[in-house]
């Protein structure tokens, strides 16, 4: 026996049920609903099929079976049939923007922008994913979706040059002479350093000191000590030193004393046990230039000398405020007294200079005014008088150093009075030189004390002047 098989969808021929015309049977169908049918072999309409007899149905199953349509939950409530706001159900569910292959969350298609003829939401095309892609598309690209989806993204620091390296070490050096802290020095390198730019550490810290003075310069002795076993190793320190020897030519242009003060840096970095000694004694390479023999030569010097290598501690002298008070005073002393038998000024500015206490050279000018009140000469008030010139006008001295100076000595002079008795005659002829010199200001020329009134007439003396005697050379 077979049973035929609907065609395209149509279950009315199936079980024999006659098509329902706008929702009646046909006026054929008689028997009632749930009852058997069969229809005889031959028959029109039967094809020779046997059809097979339709099974009854009681008022149970009738209420399982029947189908609930279908509607949109987001509009709310269908309205009731014959009301205005009424749309038939299988319609309200056509118009839905909802998608209908039965995936996804309910959400609408293409963010709500779907539909027959659009292309979507704009800038829906950014979100699409890779695996939308239609491996069928005559415009698939194999080669670029393989790219896309067997890339292993890893992280690449591309390797700086010499020059960014030096642009980036030399602001951390700068701020150490500030604070003076090797600690954050040495946790500064560690965030970029690389075992390959160990070597330039100490090439820019000692490059660097060449143009700095002799407090940076032991700042940064202090410096390669402390990064020694942590951040350089002792090759890495020789082999920037090597590399300063061997540009001694052309750092002697701008430094011209390079020479000696490298081979201080090399001494004091034996000295504390950063460099194995030999290599301060082998002074017979052959690619050292003159300059780099001398420098070599200049470290065998100090390394040599009987006292031992505990003097190299102070190979750069004390630095400045740190030095006591009687010391700087007697320096300054020694100072002025080479420069009135040379009369040299540069190398008495350069002097001062090395001294770095700029907060200290009131006392400079007291000393040369105190010397000048004690000379009792011209010469030596002229020379005193050209030499603070030159310090006024190379800014060596501030003005307020230079008045603080002049205050001290009138704040003086009644004690300096009881040693040199024309202290005041003096200082006042003194004073009107550096007021023709013109760096002296009024108001330190206004306050320049005088001595009380002398009484010349007195009593006895029959009205007559006491006569004042007064030597030629004081004058």
């Amino acid at each position: 026996m077979e049973i035929e098989k609907p065609l395209n969808g149509d279950h009315s021929v199936l079980n024999g049920i006659p098509e329902k015309i706008n929702g009646h049977h046909h006026e054929d169908s008689l028997s009632p609903v749930g009852s058997p049918q069969t229809v005889p072999v031959g028959s029109p309409g039967s094809d020779g099929l046997m059809k097979k007899p339709l099974p009854i149905l009681d008022e149970r199953l009738k209420k399982r079976v029947r189908k609930l349509s279908r509607s949109n939950s987001k509009d709310g409530v269908l309205g009731v049939a014959g009301t205005p706001n009424f749309v038939a159900p299988h319609r309200k569910w056509k118009n839905s923007r909802r998608s209908h292959n039965g995936y996804g969350r309910g959400l609408p298609k293409k963010g709500g922008a779907g539909g027959k003829g659009v292309w979507g939401k704009p800038g829906s095309e950014i979100y699409q994913e890779a695996d939308e892609e239609d491996q069928n598309d005559p415009n698939f690209d194999l080669d670029a979706y393989n790219c896309r989806h067997n890339i292993e993204l890893k992280e690449v620091v591309p390797e700086m040059t010499d020059e960014e390296f030096q642009k980036k070490v030399e602001p951390i050096f700068l701020e150490y002479y500030e604070h003076g802290d090797t600690h954050e020095v040495a946790q500064s390198l560690d965030e970029f350093i690389t075992p390959e730019r160990r070597p330039m550490i100490s090439k820019i810290a000692v490059e660097m000191a060449f143009e700095h003075k002799q407090s940076q310069r032991e700042m940064t002795s202090v410096l390669l000590s402390d990064l020694y076993g942590r951040t350089v190793t002792n090759k890495d320190i020789c082999s920037g030193f090597d590399v300063l020897l061997y540009n001694m030519p052309d750092l002697i242009l701008d430094t011209p004393e390079a020479p000696h003060i490298l081979g201080n840096f090399i001494a004091r970095a034996v000295a504390d046990d950063c460099v194995p000694p030999k290599y301060a004694y082998d002074i017979d390479r052959e690619e050292l230039s003159p300059q780099a023999r001398e420098a070599l030569i200049r470290a065998c010097s100090l390394l040599s000398l009987h006292q031992g290598w505990g003097h190299l501690d102070d190979v750069w002298g004390v630095g400045g405020a740190l030095r006591p008070v009687q010391t700087l005073t007697r320096q300054m002393a020694i100072l002025l007294k080479e420069y009135l038998l040379s009369r040299d000024l540069e190398e008495a500015q350069r002097s001062i200079k090395e001294l770095e206490v700029v907060h200290f050279h009131h006392e400079l000018v007291y000393e040369a005014i105190v010397m000048t009140l004690e000379a009792l000469n011209e010469q030596t008030e002229e020379a005193i008088c050209a030499l603070l010139k030159s310090l006024d006008d190379t800014c060596i001295i501030t003005p307020e150093q230079m008045e603080q100076g002049f205050r001290r000595v009138y704040e003086d002079m009644t004690d300096i009075v009881l040693d040199i008795p024309l202290a005041y005659s003096i200082l006042d002829r003194f004073v009107q030189r550096c007021q023709r010199a013109g760096f002296l200001s009024d108001v330190v020329i206004k306050d320049l004390p005088s001595r009380g009134r002398k009484r010349f007439v007195s009593e006895g003396d029959g009205g007559r002047v006491k006569p004042v005697n007064l030597l030629a050379r004081d004058f």
